[in-house]
C-alpha cells in the first residue's frame, strides 16, 4: 500500500500518495514538519530540515506533483503555472524530485496565501 500524507496549509486539508523513491522515503521518515508557506505563482514551498542530492530531477512537472528543491531544500507543491512558466507548462524554479501526487483538485491551493502555516504529517 503506498504511504499517505496529509497537508494543512491555511484553510486548505489534502492528502498526497508518494511513490518509491529514495526523495519520498526520506521526507516519511522526517515527518510531521512544518513551516510557513511562500507562495510563486501557483506553487507553494517552505523549507524542510532535508539535504538529499537529485533523483530524477525534473524541469517540467505536473499539476498536483508534490517535490523536494535540492537547490533550496524546499517541499514543494505545485497546482499551476509559477512565474517562469511557458503556456501549457508547470516549471519550477530549477530542478526537483517528484515524489508523490495530490489526492483531488491541488488547485484549491492557491486559497493558500504567501506566510500561512503549513504542516505535512503522515495520514
Amino acid at each position: 500500500m503506498a504511504k499517505r500524507i496529509k497537508i494543512v496549509a491555511g484553510s486548505v486539508l489534502m492528502e498526497a500518495e508518494l511513490d518509491d523513491s529514495n526523495t519520498a522515503q526520506e521526507i516519511w521518515g522526517i515527518l510531521a514538519v512544518g513551516g510557513v508557506v511562500n507562495r510563486w505563482g501557483e506553487e507553494i514551498y517552505f523549507p524542510i530540515p532535508l539535504k538529499l542530492e537529485e533523483e530524477n530531477a525534473k524541469d517540467i512537472v505536473a499539476e498536483g506533483d508534490i517535490a523536494f528543491w535540492p537547490s533550496g531544500s524546499c517541499f514543494c507543491i505545485f497546482f499551476g503555472p509559477t512565474p517562469i512558466s511557458k503556456p501549457g507548462e508547470i516549471r519550477p524554479a530549477s530542478a526537483v524530485n517528484v515524489f508523490g501526487k495530490v489526492i483531488g483538485d491541488a488547485k484549491k491551493f492557491s486559497k493558500v496565501k504567501d506566510g500561512e502555516k503549513i504542516k505535512i504529517e503522515k495520514a
